[in-house]
C-alpha cells in the first residue's frame, strides 16, 4: 500500500506512540508485508527468526519488537507489539468503509462491461472494457479487472486475506488493505475465490483460465496463460510462473515457486518449489515419472511377500 504522500519517521512513530532509531526526517512511502515490500516501504517483524529477512529486505523502515543494529540507510520503529501497531497503521491510512450501494465510491465501470443482476463492486476498483460479471459475482475494494476479464456466477474477487496471529484471547486478523489485479482476458469460473493482498495485490496474469470452485490465497502471483482445474487450492504468497497447469484438486502450500511450464496432475499436494517444465504427481508430489515407477513397484510388493 502506497501512502498518499511521503511521511517522516517521526510522524509514523507518533501515530502509534512508539520510539524510533534513525533520522526523524527519514521518509516512509508505503506500508507492506514482507512478501511485497519495495524501497521506501515499512514492514513489521515480531520474531527473531525473521529479523534478518526483514532487516535485509527492500523495506527501509522496520517496525520491530527489539532494538537491534540498524542497517545503513534504514530506520527502526520499536514496538512492544509490532503486529498490533502495523494493524493500527493500515487502519489509519485505509480504514474499513461500509457500503450499501451496488457500486462503491471511486470505482469506475467501463460502459462496454456487461454486469449481470446481483453483482456487487466495492470501493476504489476499476472494471475495464468488455468485462463480464455474471450473476452474484462480488468484486471487493481496490480491485483491477482489465479488458476482457470474465468472472463466473457467485465468485468472490478480493475477499479479505486469511492472515491471523494467535493470541491468548484467540485469533487476531491482519487488516487487509490490498486488492486483486486480474489482467487482460483472465477467466474465473463459478464459485471461485481470490483473496485480496494484505497490503499489496494478488495478481492473475494475462490469459490465465481458472475453473469452478478454485481458491487462491492472499498475495499470490499467477503468471500468464496458466490453467487451473476445479477444486485447486493455493495458499498465500505463492509465485506461479507462466504456462503452468494445475489439474483438479491440487493443493499448494504457501511461499513457494512453481516454475514456468510445470504441470501438476490431479489430487497432488505441492509442498515445495517445483522446477520449470516438468510434470508432477503425488502427495507430497514428485516428478510423475518417478511416482509412476514407485506405484508400479508397490503393486509388485504383495507377490514378493507371498513368494518370500
Amino acid at each position: 500500500m502506497k501512502l498518499n504522500r511521503a511521511y517522516t519517521l517521526k510522524e509514523i512513530a507518533g501515530i502509534i506512540g512508539c520510539s524510533f532509531v534513525g533520522d526523524g526526517n527519514h521518509q516512509v512511502l508505503g506500508i507492506n508485508e514482507i512478501h511485497q515490500v519495495e524501497t521506501g516501504d515499512l514492514v513489521f517483524v515480531d520474531h527473531p527468526k525473521y529479523y534478518s529477512k526483514c532487516l535485509n529486505s527492500s523495506a527501509t523502515t522496520i517496525l520491530i519488537d527489539k532494538e537491534v543494529e540498524c542497517p545503513e540507510g534504514k530506520a527502526l520503529i520499536i514496538s512492544e507489539k509490532p503486529f498490533d501497531d502495523y494493524n493500527k497503521l493500515t487502519r489509519h491510512f485505509m480504514p474499513f468503509k461500509s457500503q450499501t450501494n451496488d457500486v462503491g465510491e471511486n470505482t469506475t465501470v467501463d460502459p462496454s462491461a456487461i454486469i449481470y443482476p446481483n453483482v456487487f463492486i466495492g470501493h476504489n476498483s476499476s472494471i475495464g472494457k468488455n468485462v463480464v460479471l455474471y450473476p452474484g459475482a462480488v468484486i471487493g475494494d481496490n480491485c483491477i479487472l482489465e479488458e476482457g476479464v470474465k468472472v463466473g456466477a457467485n465468485s468472490v474477487i478480493g475477499h479479505y486475506a486469511f492472515y491471523y496471529k494467535k493470541k491468548d484471547t484467540g485469533f487476531d486478523r491482519m487488516h487487509s488493505c490490498g486488492g486483486v489485479h486480474l489482467h487482460k482476458d483472465v477467466e474465473i469460473g463459478a464459485l471461485s475465490t481470490i483473496d485480496s493482498g494484505v497490503s499489496g495485490m494478488t495478481t492473475i496474469g494475462e490469459g490465465t483460465k481458472i475453473d469452478n470452485q478454485v481458491h487462491i490465497g492472499h498475495d499470490t502471483i499467477v503468471g500468464k496463460h496458466c490453467l487451473m482445474a476445479a477444486n485447486v487450492g493455493i495458499a498465500g504468497c505463492v509465485k506461479i510462473e507462466d504456462n503452468v497447469t494445475l489439474w483438479g484438486q491440487v493443493g499448494v502450500v504457501s511461499d513457494i515457486v512453481i516454475g514456468s511450464g510445470a504441470t501438476v496432475y490431479g489430487q497432488s499436494g505441492v509442498g515445495k518449489s517445483l522446477d520449470p517444465g516438468k510434470t508432477y504427481l503425488g502427495s507430497p508430489c514428485d516428478e510423475a515419472r518417478i511416482t509412476f515407477r514407485e506405484l508400479a513397484a508397490l503393486k509388485k510388493l504383495p507377490g514378493m511377500l507371498e513368494n518370500s
